[in-house]
């Protein structure tokens, strides 16, 4: 199941809004027959291409899936047709699909047909693999990853804004690997004129279509000539608005490929923004600042993940800029926690990268 768990991990950024899922299927001994990771442009999924690789060999062999396989017909024939009409014996899963046109019913067909079906082995690490799938799934939204790079003190940027860099080149790569796994990346208005930044993805990975660049822009302040806008008609970007703005500056971004969604909250509604993402099959968001959109993503509980990249420099000064806006906890009971914390060195960085516990709870993506 480890192996399985590796090989689904091959296809990120290469499945929005499928699943990942990988497949090895081995004899009573462990040997392995065959296996297979999916990807989403493919029309054999990984349990169709573990199969073809096992043969005739698969005949009462244990075939270990990372997902659910599903019994229905989509982009392709059901994967439990393949594994019953193959002799496979028995199907280790460790986790339903929450997708409600699977859940249940592929693990119902497979021992319809005679076939042994366990499940729970190594759920915990099958629902992290596959945390923004489930969370899309189940809420119709994409999954929130807030990132953030601070000094110690909690301070994203000097009193005179300067903020390159903070962290330092092992946390950037590490970055860029964030971005990869998610279908969007997101900003306010106020970094997109401070900064300027590009937001693409630079993993130098493949993926399955380009990270889309979002922008909360209530008075449609994003300059023409900024990096986002420049390369629009190369890497999406979408900019959430008002309803009631001069037309003209919105004409000059649309002639250069940028998308306008203008709504009465002007963007400042963030369960709608996530609504309306969700409904073009966006999967998932990495957020990526500033202080207020990270602030107010928090006071709405909408956030599914944290990461903090913490370096060891302290900025100081009342005027520096923190990493997080909004109207914050009154009382230090309530606060924010995060839990099932991992923290991992990256060059003299630090990594911390967390779960708020009422988003883990409502996630049953998330870990357990």
């Amino acid at each position: 199941m480890a192996r399985a768990l590796a090989l689904a991990a091959k296809g990120t950024g290469q499945v929005s809004p499928g699943p990942l899922v990988g497949c090895v299927i081995t004899t009573k001994d462990g040997e392995v027959l065959g296996e297979g990771f999916y990807v989403y442009q493919d029309v054999k999924h990984a349990e169709t291409l573990a199969l073809e690789q096992a043969g005739g060999r698969a005949r009462d062999a244990t075939a270990y899936v990372t997902l659910e396989p599903h019994a229905h017909f989509g982009k392709t024939p059901p994967c439990t047709n393949n594994l019953i009409a193959s002799g496979i014996k028995r199907l280790v899963a460790p986790i339903e699909d929450p997708n409600p046109k699977v859940s249940g019913r592929g693990f119902d067909h497979l021992r319809s047909a005679g076939l042994e079906v366990s499940s729970g082995l190594m759920a915990r690490e099958a629902k992290k693999v596959n945390e923004k799938y489930s969370h899309f799934m189940t809420t119709g939204r994409p999954f929130v990853h807030l990132k953030l790079a601070t000094s110690l003190d909690g301070k994203i940027a000097t009193r005179t804004g300067d903020s390159r860099w903070i962290t330092g080149g092992e946390s950037r790569v590490r970055a860029q690997e964030l971005r990869h796994e998610c279908d969007l990346i997101l900003i306010g208005a106020g970094t997109a004129l401070a900064d300027n930044p590009l937001l693409t993805d630079r993993a130098g990975k493949p993926r399955r279509r380009p990270l889309t660049r979002v922008v909360l822009d209530e008075r449609l302040q994003t300059d023409p000539e900024s990096q986002l806008v420049q390369t629009a008609k190369e890497a999406p970007v979408l900019i959430f608005t008002g309803e009631s703005l001069e037309t003209r500056k919105a004409e000059v971004l649309l002639s250069r490929g940028v998308e306008i969604v203008r709504d009465s909250f002007g963007g400042r509604d963030l369960l709608l923004v996530l609504e309306e993402l969700g409904k073009r099959s966006f999967q998932s968001v990495l957020v990526e600042g500033g202080a207020t959109v990270a602030g107010n993503l928090i006071d709405a509980g909408l956030v599914d993940k944290v990461t903090f990249f913490l370096a060891p420099v302290i900025i100081g000064g009342r005027d520096a800029p923190s990493a997080v806006g909004g109207h914050g906890a009154e009382r230090l009971i309530d606060a924010l926690g995060v839990v099932d914390v991992e923290i991992v060195q990256r060059g003299s960085d630090i990594e911390v990268t967390g779960y708020p516990p009422k988003a883990r709870d409502r996630n049953e993506g998330g870990p357990v």
